[in-house]
């Protein structure tokens, strides 16, 4: 068990924390969520003992092990992958090492012989004799293949350093996992990997994502930064979202009848109770939830961008035709004679693990691009808005405010207009004349989307727009495209994103692309989608 006693944090005037009093404890999983800024990486760095508090203690049961995802991506880089994996578990990878000075030594003692046998009966008790196998499954199953496990770090990609680091802290599975982010960087197959490792772990986990869906598959609790305080939650993210906006209505309807309210709460945590993750738990959550009072569910102080698309021209029925396009990158063929139609009030989710052959697909749609070889035609009506991977290019060496750079793109120069529309994208007062130069990943996102809004298209071409936004910004970015009219085409990582928006799915493999009117859930349980799957990508 970890417990925060009287926890404050302050720089100077400012108290990021104040007078935090919280417990996690064994078998469970919390999520630490609060808007960007509130603090949740520092208080994981807080209870890691990497930053000391103010005021306050953080205690740990004694005998009790802590493992931290590392942040520092080349820490590790003069050890090889399997090493730095086993360096986890801090305690098992010195008595290797000791142990292996010794039997290395040409002048081997008695003395030696009886330090030997120690730490042989110790590397046994912690299971060492299977620590290489351990970490080269748990290596597997995050999608670091076999021939990579004698490598360097060194040697080794942005993104799959990130993964052995995170086998690195789940590792020995030790009594307290403190994971920030640790979706960052994974495939579908790879996320699934962990939460399913998650659900059946039994010590206790902490952790910050962004992702919803991985979240909900995995929290038993929501630990919620708000104000400087850590409220806690039972249940998981969609049932903390739900039961605040629950509050905020039944806080408008102070005159509603109290038993109507009641009845209304009951039904809401009835819906919620049955919810499967982390089912070992499930029985005493539902008790839990079903001792939740009107007095317990609390408005959430966040604030959500407000996010919403309408045509400025309604589209006509064809929308556009992609006509076997090929292009070849750098000597890499990213897109093969790839061919489709989209039609109107279509929502494509294009998924897989080809990142970016899907990017060179955007590009050619939008234009920025022209392809080796086939077509894109465009119908008569059509006007396209385009959220890319990448725009760096809209912000770098721009000297202006984010009013003037969001001016450039409206029809109505009048700035009070401006200003009410960044007020709604959450850029109020003083900050609507901060330098669009100097922006956060979030921040440029976020005025992105605004751009997209007063463009008006009637096709929204997404790629990875959830990159860099907070979870607020994702939900209101998620319920726009839910209520939009508009023919959508987008990518993300965000498993939730995709299931609720999307109603056709288009994977792009090297041996051509899958394409099915269905739901995103429905595409990964088809066991013949799945079949087919297993043909068309590589081993």
């Amino acid at each position: 068990m970890i417990s925060v006693n009287g926890v404050s944090l302050r720089y100077g005037k400012r108290a990021l924390f104040e007078d935090v009093n919280i417990k996690f404890t064994p078998g469970n999983c919390y999520g630490l969520i609060g808007a960007n800024g509130a603090g949740k990486s520092t208080f994981l760095k807080i209870l890691s003992g990497e930053i000391e508090p103010t005021t306050g203690e953080v205690h740990i049961t004694p005998g009790e092990r802590l493992a931290v995802l590392k942040q520092n991506h080349f820490e590790y880089d003069e050890y090889n992958v399997l090493e730095t994996v086993i360096m986890g578990y801090e305690r098992l990878y010195k008595v290797m090492k000791e142990k292996d000075a010794i039997y290395a030594k040409a002048d081997f003692t008695d003395e030696d012989g009886m330090r030997a046998g120690e730490l042989e009966a110790e590397f046994a008790e912690m299971n060492g004799w299977e620590a290489e196998s351990e970490a080269a499954e748990m290596l597997n199953g995050l999608g670091i293949t076999t021939e990579l496990h004698d490598k360097k770090m060194a040697e080794l990609g942005g993104n799959e350093k990130v993964r052995v680091l995170l086998a690195q802290a789940l590792f020995g599975r030790p009594n307290i996992l403190l994971l920030d982010e640790p979706t960052n960087h994974l495939d579908l197959e790879s996320i699934n990997w962990l939460e399913d490792f998650l659900s059946g772990y039994e010590g206790t986990v902490i952790v910050v994502s962004h992702d919803r869906h991985f979240l909900n598959q995995v929290c038993t609790h929501i630990a919620d930064i708000d104000f400087g305080k850590i409220q806690l939650y039972v249940g998981n993210y969609d049932f903390w979202y739900e039961s605040s906006q629950l509050a905020l209505k039944l806080q408008r309807e102070q005159n509603k009848k109290k038993e109507d309210k009641i009845k209304e709460l009951q039904e809401f945590i009835q819906r919620f109770s049955a919810n499967k993750s982390k089912a070992k738990q499930a029985t005493s959550r539902r008790k839990m939830l079903e001792k939740i009072t009107l007095d317990d569910i609390r408005p959430s102080n966040r604030k959500y961008p407000f996010i919403q698309f309408k045509a400025e021209r309604e589209a006509g029925k064809q929308i556009v035709t992609v006509d076997n396009v090929s292009l070849t990158v750098d000597g890499e063929k990213l897109l093969d004679g790839v061919s489709f139609v989209v039609n109107k009030g279509d929502k494509i989710a294009l998924v897989g693990p080809y990142g970016q052959a899907k990017t060179a697909l955007f590009q050619v749609l939008a234009g920025e691009v022209q392809p080796d070889s086939g077509s894109v035609t465009w119908g008569v009506t059509i006007t396209h808005s385009y959220f890319p991977k990448d725009n760096s290019a809209y912000f770098e060496g721009v000297d202006l405010s984010i009013v003037d750079w969001l001016r450039q793109y409206s029809k109505d120069q009048d700035e009070s207009f401006i200003r009410g529309f960044l007020g709604r994208m959450l850029f109020s007062g003083d900050e609507a004349l901060k330098k669009a130069s100097v922006l956060s990943g979030g921040e440029k996102v976020r005025c992105m989307l605004a751009k997209m809004m007063l463009t008006g298209g009637n096709v929204l071409l997404f790629d990875e727009p959830t990159n860099h936004l907070d979870l607020e910004s994702i939900t209101a970015l998620n319920n726009g495209l839910i209520e939009t009219d508009e023919t959508v085409i987008f990518t993300s990582h965000d498993h939730q994103f995709i299931q609720t928006i999307a109603n056709r799915i288009i994977e792009i493999t090297p041996n051509g692309l899958i394409d099915r009117m269905t739901t995103y859930d429905e595409y990964l349980e088809n066991p013949e989608i799945q079949a087919l799957r297993a043909r068309m990508l590589p081993a």
